[in-house]
């Protein structure tokens, strides 16, 4: 009888030792973070005591789980001593793929993404003291063009931006909120999203990428930029442009690829946001 006291003790002492004083479950890994809307993965470096990190978006069809399982994207922010936090888009219609709520013509999506990646920042915040002025919102291909919404849309989210393979989809919209701070990285011959956009075959109704080209038009309206940019840089498969904009900041680099992310991508998203000085 003893020994089942004891037992039922250190059962409740150990579930005890499981939930944070607030009283949410623990998470990380592979262990998603569960909050009202959705979840998300988070991956932390040795030792880690709170800080900068890296929330990365990811493409369609696919989920957090896998982002946070791709050890060579995460340990390239880990090395760094960046968090990841890597939210999961949910189905854009019942039975079909993982999505985000990008603004293409569409409205059958359930959910406001904006709110969801501003509760997911918070939960990280509270949990693992993840600094939410010390943020970099990425993501790639439609992840890629939710960092582009959500930029347009709430400038003040993240410190800076740095989308990949993802851009504006029509309607596109003609002003956003206020001046960013964006790096944005395509692949030279990607098809699948390719810079000068395309109409996806096949859909219900008309869905178009936009033209690349003109979303960062509108970036350099909105940052007051000139229309040429100020340096230029090539080398080793990658193409840099840099403009010297009144507010905020652009550069886009291109490789050699098509829809993928170059070799050394998460060095060169580093190196420029930490040159910001935030």
């Amino acid at each position: 009888m003893l020994n089942r006291v004891w037992m039922l003790l250190a059962a409740a002492l150990m579930a005890t030792l499981a939930e944070p004083a607030d009283g949410t479950a623990e998470c990380g890994g592979g262990t998603p973070c569960r909050i009202d809307g959705g979840e998300y993965y988070m991956a932390l470096p040795d030792g880690w005591q709170g800080g900068p990190a890296v929330m990365f978006l990811h493409g369609y069809g696919s989920s957090g789980a896998k982002v946070i399982a791709n050890s060579g994207l995460v340990a390239g922010f880990i090395r760094r001593g960046y968090a990841v936090l890597a939210p999961s888009g949910l189905p854009w219609q019942e039975g079909k793929p993982a999505d985000w709520s990008v603004r293409d013509g569409w409205n059958t999506y359930p959910r406001n993404d904006l709110a969801f990646l501003r509760d997911v920042l918070a939960d990280a915040a509270a949990r693992a003291g993840v600094a939410p002025d010390q943020l970099l919102l990425s993501g790639f291909s439609r992840g890629g063009s939710m960092v582009w919404e959500v930029a347009c849309l709430a400038p003040e989210f993240a410190a800076a931006y740095a989308p990949a393979a993802g851009g504006f989809w029509l309607p596109m919209t003609q002003d956003c909120k206020g001046p960013v701070r964006l790096l944005h990285i395509h692949g030279f011959t990607d098809k699948v999203v390719p810079l000068e956009g395309r109409l996806i075959q096949g859909a219900a109704a008309e869905i178009v990428q936009a033209d690349i080209w003109e979303g960062l038009q509108l970036w350099r309206r909105e940052n007051g930029c000139p229309s040429n940019a100020a340096e230029h840089q090539a080398e080793n498969g990658i193409w840099r442009k840099r403009w010297k904009c009144q507010a905020g900041g652009l550069e886009l680099i291109l490789h050699k690829g098509g829809h993928s992310l170059p070799m050394g991508w998460s060095a060169m998203a580093l190196d420029w946001f930490e040159s910001l000085g935030r």
